[in-house]
């Protein structure tokens, strides 16, 4: 069986696989991505699409302050933008406990020069009328937004797909291996070479880490959305809340797109579906933080899966135990804004040796005293 063989081996097709195939395109590397379905049909095509740094782990920020320049500057990137817009992400409390928690945040927020502005109970009813007497105080973030994750995806692999990156969908990876002197895959009936492997395969990632000896808690999440008939438009930001049970923004076109709750998963066959009580408590929800909804009507609702980690942050950065080996998986629902950004830090990665990023939160052995402590209460 005749090998194809690239510089760098990409397994996974989602924003940040889509935008590393593209960063490492721009500057001269074969790229090879095997994608098991079409690019951005599993977490990065099917989430809410909200592009926020607002309320982010601190060790997320600097990513996602960059991520977010990358993302004004999308169209010229990948020739389309994505329907992204500056909405604001404007950040509810329901509680005076909350409302402590929005205030914390703002010192956070101020050390990664992320502007926010607190806005208090009398302010935010006169500002926005429209929301219901739960909420007591809000936070916004005026540079953030949101964006058609349908497109993402797409529009970057078709960017690196120009530039001569092998963007290679349905093509599940069965087989992965180093020998010595670099990395062999079978996917199908091809066998693929590289001397560097990228692992950004969402919740899979998890499987691909095992297969070079480094097991991680990654368990598989369904977060559901749905979105209403056309209503007659009236919510200009991107609303979120403390403890992120709901969230929800309106479209140009007047659709109200919300989420809260997880569906059911089966990752052997990267099938899920939503389910039908935490669907009605999102509704409600929604209806809580904007009364008006309560009479509009649910036209459509979905899921997909991603891979969730037990402190919420993702695996990024070189594997413990193979050279030529890097990871980026584990974004826990909120790495849709990340995945431009992600892309690029992988592409320094590979290329320079280095990025100014700091990732050391983000690595991968951060679990291992769990898991071996976990083998022992089995043994």
């Amino acid at each position: 069986m005749n090998e194809r063989r690239s510089d760098v081996l990409i397994v996974g097709g989602g924003g940040a696989g889509c935008s590393a195939a593209l960063h490492l395109a721009q500057r001269g590397a074969r790229v090879t991505l095997l994608e098991r379905g079409l690019v951005g049909s599993q977490a990065t095509g099917v989430n809410y699409g909200g592009v926020r740094q607002q309320g982010r782990h601190p060790a997320e920020l600097p990513i996602a302050r960059r991520a977010r320049a990358l993302w004004g500057r999308l169209a010229a990137l990948v020739g389309s933008d994505c329907e992204f817009e500056v909405t604001g992400h404007l950040k509810l409390a329901r509680s005076e406990v909350e409302e402590a928690e929005l205030v914390a945040y703002l010192d956070v927020a101020k050390a990664h020069d992320l502007p926010l502005r607190m806005i208090g109970r009398n302010a935010i009813h006169r500002e926005y009328p429209w929301l219901g007497p739960v909420v007591v105080a809000g936070s916004l973030a005026p540079d953030d937004g949101a964006a058609n994750p349908r497109l993402l995806a797409p529009a970057l692999a078709r960017a690196a797909s120009i530039l001569g990156a092998d963007i290679l969908e349905n093509r599940e990876v069965t087989t992965l291996a180093h020998d010595g002197t670099g990395f062999v895959v079978t996917a199908g009936h091809e066998t693929f070479a590289a001397p560097v492997l990228l692992n950004t395969a969402g919740f899979w990632g998890g499987k691909v880490a095992a297969a070079f000896g480094e097991l991680v808690p990654v368990a598989p999440m369904s977060p559901i959305m749905l979105v209403t008939e056309p209503l007659p438009w009236f919510i200009a930001p991107n609303l979120g809340v403390v403890g992120g049970n709901v969230y929800l923004r309106q479209i140009r076109r007047g659709n109200v797109i919300f989420g809260g709750g997880r569906g059911e998963n089966d990752p052997v066959t990267a099938r899920s579906r939503v389910l039908p009580e935490p669907a009605l408590r999102s509704m409600h929800l929604a209806i809580e933080l904007v009364p008006a909804l309560a009479d509009a009507q649910v036209i459509r609702s979905w899921t997909g899966i991603d891979g969730a980690m037990p402190d919420g942050i993702p695996v990024i950065g070189a594997s413990t135990t193979t050279p030529g080996l890097l990871h980026a998986f584990g974004f826990s629902g909120h790495g849709f804004q990340l995945g431009p950004a992600i892309g690029a830090i992988l592409a320094e990665l590979v290329l320079d040796g280095h990025t100014d990023v700091p990732l050391e939160p983000f690595r991968i052995d951060r679990f291992a005293a769990t898991i071996d402590a976990n083998k022992g209460d089995n043994a």
